[in-house]
């Protein structure tokens, strides 16, 4: 976790039946007796009790190196984390998941082991160490190194030990993702009917109150897919045009890859709609009648349709997962780059550069959603990855109430939970080779725009890191599944995965479930009011909240677009095409390629000089109320050093503090290394110095 956690409380008890790490894997202990100096270390240092169903495996004494100073204390092994826990330190009961000595199974990347100066042994599931630790590196996922050293003298088999225990644990931890859900002590308080921070959309209710919010008039609640019939992927509920029927939808979404056809994403207040939807499915025969319906959704009742080649310009999956790998190696501490190569090498890995290139285009796309009243269509094969974060991008681009604390945790649930992003994949959960770590970008994204816009954004960069570090804390469903219907039969059968129970409270019978509503956005579950508090940015203006904007539909800032008029976008320019979809005209369908939209030369000038006639970057013309347009050149993009740099305590040194009382703190500080570190001279001294005929004559 981000917060540092000294003066907290970490509570692991001894448990009846200590397990003991054997060289071929584990073995009980029971019925032997643990020697009564271990037995001593063991309570000494694991003095509380674990978490409700948290299970001891291994231990061992040792000394977490790579800070200054380096801190004794104890590597511990559990069936749902590893841990350090430094001699004398607690954690708070109250947060029992928060610590920047933990690292959730799921959040371990790599596991080496080292002896001596030159051997070193990476531990892959299934292999046998091949010799006695001396210290062992646990690599997290989220830019940490846990990298602790054993004692000699006898403790040589505990070092080997806790090392197996972590690697078995961690292979364990993916077979079975036992990930259904923790309980933590604050949870056994709540009445489990109580209503959830923000609306999951998982009910009808929420979909309709979200499209009244939005003043959606031409837009229903679809129920098509209560039953995930038409698409596992996609909500049991989305919004479609108010005069198609759920048949046609269900016979249209039919010819779009995985079923996800076009359902509304955002409504603007001034009357252009967003839609996001799959690659069409050239493959299909469709009939007129389905052509029809196809074109009405898309147009969505507007004469001006724009058409949006989503993965023009943008990188790849196996792109963003390449460069996601060697920023992560690059910004680690034990990373090899020479310090005057660092900048060559960070500028190597194209992190900075898609972050850049999606800025860009989703730049271009709230110029086409807030010039025109139109209708802007995302097409995205999948429709799971970079739709989602060229939609979210818009929105907090063009939509003041999107960048308030909850209206920005309302987006994420929208566009990426409920629209299916698949996170366990994507963030390496299954295995698989899709992994790639799109809504790491897209916070990386919007982290360069709470940069460029500090008094714009009611929450703060710790609340952007906390919400990084939950997508890998396996405490709630939130992202630790693929789809809404993976995630809704899963909350429904927790009876059948590990539960965590509250301790001083009764266990439900077995057919019951805990806490079923328990989502990432509980965040008093994990964090403490004063980290909470921390969320919010002291920066934020509040006549940039939502009461201030624009009303509902001005024509004098939106203009409607050309009557009939269909256009492609694609390399920053916008060509006018003949018909929406491919089929129509066309003399066989063999003949359609996927590719079958053209391809025009990358335009000069950016979107927003053809729309408006103004540079996006420069803003020397008055923009539209709300609309943000961010800066993507050059140094204008930056790194995101207190997320990527976090397991380099001397590079956090002089960044900006969460809140007021800590930005006077520092800037005391500041002041106090200038009076040191300034010389003394006089008075006279001082104004000769700021005479310009004094330097003239000095520099003579």
């Amino acid at each position: 976790m981000w917060w540092g956690g000294r003066g907290q409380s970490f509570n692991i008890a001894p448990q009846k039946e200590e397990p003991e790490m054997g060289l071929s894997g584990p073995k009980s202990v029971q019925g032997s007796r643990m020697p009564e100096r271990r037995s001593r270390q063991l309570g000494s240092c694991m003095s509380s009790g674990c978490l409700p169903g948290e299970q001891i495996l291994a231990w061992a004494p040792g000394m977490r190196k790579g800070l200054e100073p380096e801190l004794p204390g104890t590597l511990i092994c559990t069936n749902l984390r590893v841990t350090f826990q430094p001699c004398g330190w607690q954690r708070s009961q109250e947060t029992p998941l928060s610590s920047e000595y933990d690292f959730a199974l799921v959040n371990v990347g790599r596991v080496e082991a080292v002896s001596g100066l030159s051997r070193i042994q990476l531990l892959r599931p299934g292999s046998l160490l091949k010799f006695i630790p001396e210290e062992i590196l646990i690599h997290g996922r989220d830019f940490r190194l846990l990298r602790v050293g054993f004692e000699a003298g006898g403790l040589e088999p505990q070092a080997f030990q806790v090392t197996m225990a972590i690697v078995q644990a961690r292979a364990q931890s993916r077979q079975a993702q036992q990930y259904a859900g923790i309980t933590l002590s604050k949870a056994g308080q709540r009445s489990s009917s109580r209503k959830p921070p923000i609306p999951l959309l998982e009910i009808l209710e929420d979909w309709e109150t979200e499209r009244k919010k939005q003043g959606a008039k031409g837009w229903r609640v679809s129920t098509v897919n209560e039953r995930f019939d038409v698409a596992t992927s996609l909500p049991r509920y989305f919004w479609v045009p108010n005069r198609t029927l759920d048949n046609e939808i269900r016979r249209a979404f039919g010819h779009f890859h995985q079923g996800r056809g076009p359902r509304l994403s955002w409504h603007h207040p001034g009357g252009s709609d967003l839609l996001r939807c799959g690659g069409f499915y050239t493959a299909s025969d469709p009939n007129k009648e389905d052509i029809r319906t196809v074109e009405l959704m898309l147009q969505a009742g507007h004469s001006d349709v724009v058409l949006v080649d989503t993965m023009d310009e943008l990188p790849s999956l196996a792109d963003v997962q390449l460069a996601h790998l060697r920023l992560r190696d690059l910004c680690l501490p034990d990373s090899s780059v020479a310090e005057d190569k660092w900048l060559s090498a960070l500028e190597g890995t194209r992190w900075l550069d898609y972050v850049r290139s999606c800025l860009r285009k989703a730049s271009d796309i709230s110029v086409l959603v807030t010039s025109r009243v139109r209708s802007v269509v995302l097409q995205e094969r999948g429709d799971r990855d970079f739709n989602g974060l060229l939609s979210s991008l818009v929105q907090l681009l063009s939509a003041p109430e999107a960048r308030t604390l909850l209206g920005f945790q309302s987006l994420v649930q929208r566009e990426w939970v409920a629209a299916g992003h698949p996170f366990l994949t994507r963030l390496g959960g299954t295995g698989a080779s899709e992994e790639a770590p799109v809504f790491l970008l897209f916070l990386d994204c919007v982290w360069q725009l709470l940069q460029q816009f500090p008094a714009e954004f009611e929450f703060s960069e710790f609340f952007l890191l906390a919400l990084q570090d939950s997508v890998r804390v396996p405490d709630t469903l939130t992202f630790l599944r693929d789809t809404p219907w993976e995630r809704g039969k899963q909350s429904g059968q927790l009876n059948s995965y590990t539960q965590v129970y509250t301790p001083g409270y009764s266990q439900p019978s077995a057919g019951n479930s805990v806490n079923q509503k328990l989502s990432v956005w509980d965040w008093d579950l994990r964090y403490s009011n004063e980290q909470i508090l921390q969320f919010h940015n002291p920066g934020y203006d509040p006549e940039h909240c939502p009461g201030s904007w624009l009303p509902r539909q001005q024509p004098s800032f939106m203009v409607p677009g050309p009557p009939s008029s269909v256009w492609l976008f694609s390399r920053g320019a916008l060509t006018p095409l003949h018909q929406l979809c491919p089929w129509r005209d066309s003399p066989s369908l063999l003949a359609v390629s996927s590719r079958w939209l053209p391809r025009p030369a990358i335009s000069s000038e950016s979107l927003a000089d053809q729309e408006w006639g103004l540079p996006s970057h420069w803003g020397a013309c008055p923009l539209p109320p709300g609309l943000l347009l961010p800066g993507y050149l050059g140094p204008q993009i930056r790194l995101w050093r207190r997320c990527y740099l976090r397991g380099r305590p001397e590079v956090q040194m002089g960044l900006s503090a969460p809140t007021v009382s800590g930005l006077q703190d520092e800037l005391s500080h500041l002041q106090e290394l200038l009076r040191k570190w300034t010389p003394r001279i006089s008075p006279e001294d001082h104004s000769k110095k700021r005479d310009p005929n004094t330097i003239l004559s000095q520099s003579c």
